[in-house]
């Protein structure tokens, strides 16, 4: 090893041992992590205001230039239709929605249960429904 190499391991040492110390300091000072169940029952995504129309008199009311306008409804599911169509009402009225099955997410819902539900207006001539895209069970 030549002279100059022998003085650049020399003062190489020092920060070597300074930095390992300073990397076992922030391992043991890191904080815990929650276990992984925890974390799955958080929601995820966003919570705050949403633009479209929010109950079901504004939808029924709304314009044949609707369609596809959001809407994020709260209330409960009455009954099932056939197929992946089932009856929703606010309280403000009834309407047909439509909800694929793998847009449940995993929620198990009765009449008893208050969902909200995110989709899309679907105005046709004669018939006005919802195309749901999220349930999220409120209760």
């Amino acid at each position: 090893m030549s002279m100059s190499n022998k003085r650049f391991a020399i003062l190489l040492l020092p920060a070597v041992l300074l930095s390992t110390s300073a990397f076992a300091f922030a391992a043991t000072t890191a904080p815990t992590t929650q276990p992984i169940n925890n974390i799955a029952t958080q929601q995820q995504g966003f919570s705050g205001p949403s633009v479209g129309l929010k109950t079901v008199k504004a939808v029924l009311d709304s314009s044949m230039f609707s369609d596809d306008t959001p809407v994020t409804l709260t209330g409960n599911i009455t009954n099932s239709l056939g197929d992946e169509h089932y009856q929703f009402t606010d309280g403000t009225g009834s309407i047909t929605v439509e909800i694929d099955h793998n847009k449940w997410f995993g929620a198990q819902v009765t009449p008893q249960t208050k969902i909200t539900i995110q989709g899309e207006i679907d105005k046709e001539f004669n018939h006005t429904a919802i195309d749901v895209n999220h349930v999220r069970v409120v209760s």
